[in-house]
């Protein structure tokens, strides 16, 4: 498991979150069952580059005020509507010594040869996988190879996932995980051509319409 660290300080409680936010600081909540809620905040960069590598399924090392030391994970992360950039971001604590639950994601390699051979599409269903584990057991992202994916009826199911040894999955074992689609064909469009309406001998003039003038003998 790749060890990350983030340093953090104490949060000022007078200290309003837009003045953070403009000064390139993160508020940040921790908690926990069994813990003390705690109000704290990291730079902008230093939050940035840790979450880069943890996400939200890597134990982070939470250095408070360069002394206690706290082991958490990502929560959640809440980002400003308009610039994108991280606004607010809760770390809930984590015992090394109990199972936790969390989603891992799934990173898909190889080429499907359904797709290259028959120029299938394809179709991936989930992207992520729940599981239970010890926090010591988990990995960055589980990977899936496609190479399967022979034709349009292969289907890789999440039992079918090699998931490393320690992680239990709450994911059901028969769900589609990803599949390759037939392509679409394209129909052409007959253009429908109205054909010109001749007026048949005798039949009368259309409300408006001028009479048709009288066939000389």
């Amino acid at each position: 498991m790749e060890k990350v660290t983030l340093e953090v300080t104490t949060r000022d409680p007078n200290s309003k979150a837009k003045d953070l936010i403009y000064a390139n600081v993160v508020p940040i909540e921790y908690y926990g069952k069994g813990v003390k809620n705690l109000s704290l905040q990291a730079t902008y960069r230093d939050f940035r580059q840790a979450f880069k590598v943890a996400g939200g399924n890597t134990i982070i090392e939470l250095v408070i005020d360069g002394k206690d030391k706290k082991t958490v994970l990502v929560h959640d992360v809440q980002y400003d509507p308009m610039s994108d950039r991280v606004k607010h971001v809760d770390l809930i604590n984590v015992k090394m010594d109990e199972e936790i639950k969390t989603h891992i994601p799934l990173r898909f390699t190889g080429i499907a040869p359904a797709v290259k051979e028959l120029g299938g599409i394809l179709t991936p269903l989930i992207d992520d996988i729940e599981v239970k584990c010890l926090p010591a057991a988990l990995v960055p992202d589980i990977e899936v190879s496609i190479i399967t994916l022979v034709d349009f009826h292969s289907i890789i199911h999440v039992k079918d996932l090699n998931v490393p040894n320690g992680i239990t999955v709450l994911t059901r074992a028969e769900d589609a995980v990803i599949t390759v689609s037939a392509p679409k064909e394209e129909k052409e469009e007959t253009p429908v051509v109205a054909a010109a309406a001749t007026p048949e001998a005798g039949a009368a003039p259309a409300d408006g319409a001028a009479p048709a003038a009288p066939t000389k003998a």
